[in-house]
């Protein structure tokens, strides 16, 4: 049966997901990049940007498991760029150039309506204007019985948490302070929505823990 989870989110200590004032020059957020330190040097990593070679071990273990048995994704509108409001000319296309790394259908939170943008490698982004539940609706008939994977940010994460549909979390806790960004823990009671730790190990870069629903 199709699980609806989250797969390798970088997180600080305190919380945040990303640094401050996401934009062109800072798609994760002012010192946002940190967060994701454990993740560059994997070879799964590699292997998915045109490199050779990349780290084995615990990171790489969980770097490659977060794309087993996906079929579609579901992704806040900031994760997909850092245009807000209307979506002008529609000439943005993402972060990630001619062929993004999901390679299945995207489906993309927003409130204002854009046509399908299909790219490179399977990947077609459908943009989502009904709320979570439609996207997650869309995004199981997509996926055909496999997976859907949630790729942030925080709030979109947040709110599939708050209505309890979502039914793992394997969060990747970088050993720093953000400060601020956007955080994805503040308030929340996660006991309280049936959530429970059901696995943590570590590595050298990283705490790698796994938040289930019961």
């Amino acid at each position: 049966m199709s699980r609806l989870c989250v797969r390798a989110y970088g997180i600080s200590l305190d919380g945040f997901g990303c640094g401050p004032d996401q934009s062109l020059e800072n798609p994760m957020g002012v010192g946002g990049h940190a967060l994701h330190e454990w993740f560059f040097p994997t070879r799964t990593f590699r292997e998915m940007t045109g490199q050779d070679g990349g780290t084995t071990g615990i990171d790489d273990d969980f770097a490659k498991a977060g794309f087993d048995n996906i079929g579609a994704w579901i992704l806040g509108r900031n994760m997909f760029g850092p245009i807000r409001g209307d979506w002008g000319d529609e000439s943005w296309n993402g972060w990630w150039g001619d062929e993004p790394p999901y390679h299945v259908p995207v489906f993309v939170l927003t409130h204002h309506p854009r046509k399908d943008l299909p790219m490179k490698g399977g990947t077609t982004f459908h943009f989502v204007t009904g709320g979570i539940r439609e996207a997650l609706s869309r995004a199981k008939d997509a996926a055909g019985g496999k997976d859907v994977r949630v790729g942030g940010g925080a709030s979109t994460i947040r709110q599939y948490l708050e209505a309890k549909l979502l039914d793992e979390l394997h969060l990747a806790f970088a050993p720093m302070l953000m400060g601020s960004g956007e955080n994805l823990l503040a308030g929340l009671n996660l006991p309280a929505l049936g959530y429970r730790i059901t696995r943590h190990v570590a590595s050298d870069n990283a705490l790698h823990v796994v938040v289930t629903r019961t």
